[in-house]
């Protein structure tokens, strides 16, 4: 592994005192469900990403790390409860929601991010949120009249910023992302432009599956062309052999390009570096 990417993993104390909050209260964070490299950074600044509707994931994306393969768990319905507990416990100043997709349930879990929302609001008034959300989707059998009614229903919740990630470039989404499509998730933030036009909206690539750089400037160019406002862009890291092989380790000074290519392209804010996660520095906007 590239030097750069060898780092501090942070102040034990600092997650010690995370993890222990999130494990008395049975929930669940992605921080450490991804064993991301910055959470001791992001606890450190008042900012931490909650995993919503338990550790499994009902789809399979190849780069992944969070659990499976198996059935998920039942829904917990006190769980937005115990969240909003968490930011108050932590005193929190900003909060990202996120998911893992729940394609069994009825609704796919939008009305749980919404219940999380209000949950969080009604004890941490001054607490930002962002949500993380899937497509909504979950089978061939899901009109986008029933997906734009459920990222309409979270928008109405009034979310500081709506996130999701496109992840990696056209060619490479049927691999990498599997039970996604490229398409669908331009589609996702072109809706919630269309049903909130002043709610920014984010996306993230993930580098490192085989795309080159022309593929990623024309990825970029798509997120633009649906007004997508804020980009991160990091480096994927192979989990464990059962994960997809690294294909190139992108350097610090590409990223700083393409950080810079993104900026022309009009992009608000841009986080890019080999680092860089979906929700890294998500509360310095």
């Amino acid at each position: 592994m590239p030097v750069w990417l060898r780092r501090s993993i942070g102040r034990a104390d600092e997650i010690s005192a995370v993890q222990r909050i999130v494990k008395q209260r049975g929930i669940h964070t992605i921080c450490e469900e991804g064993r991301c490299p910055n959470r001791g950074e992001c606890y450190a600044s008042q900012t931490a990403t909650f995993l919503l509707m338990g550790p499994t994931c009902t789809r399979s994306c190849a780069f992944c790390q969070v659990d499976k393969g198996h059935a998920p768990m039942p829904l917990d319905l006190e769980e937005p409860e115990k969240i909003a507990d968490a930011v108050k416990t932590l005193g929190l100043r900003y909060v990202v929601i996120t998911s893992v997709a729940r394609d069994d349930l009825p609704d796919k879990g939008a009305s749980h991010f919404v219940r999380t929302i209000e949950a969080i609001r009604q004890l941490n008034p001054l607490t930002k949120i962002e949500v993380l959300t899937s497509d909504f989707w979950g089978g061939a059998d899901i009109d986008e009249v029933s997906q734009r009614q459920r990222i309409k229903n979270i928008l109405e919740a009034k979310p500081t910023c709506y996130n999701h990630n496109i992840e990696t470039v056209r060619r490479l989404t049927p691999s990498v992302r599997r039970g996604a499509k490229y398409d669908r998730s331009l589609w996702v933030l072109q809706i919630v432009k269309e049903i909130s036009p002043y709610t920014p909206t984010k996306s993230g690539l993930m580098l490192g599956h085989g795309e080159i750089l022309e593929e990623v400037i024309e990825t970029m160019t798509d997120l633009r062309r649906v007004n997508c406002n804020y980009l991160t862009i990091g480096q994927y890291m192979r989990p464990s052999l059962g994960h997809l092989p690294v294909q190139k380790y992108w350097t610090p000074e590409e990223f700083v390009q393409l950080g810079l290519i993104a900026e022309k392209m009009g992009f608000s804010q841009v986080s890019s570096g080999p680092l860089v996660r979906s929700s890294y520095h998500a509360g310095k906007k």
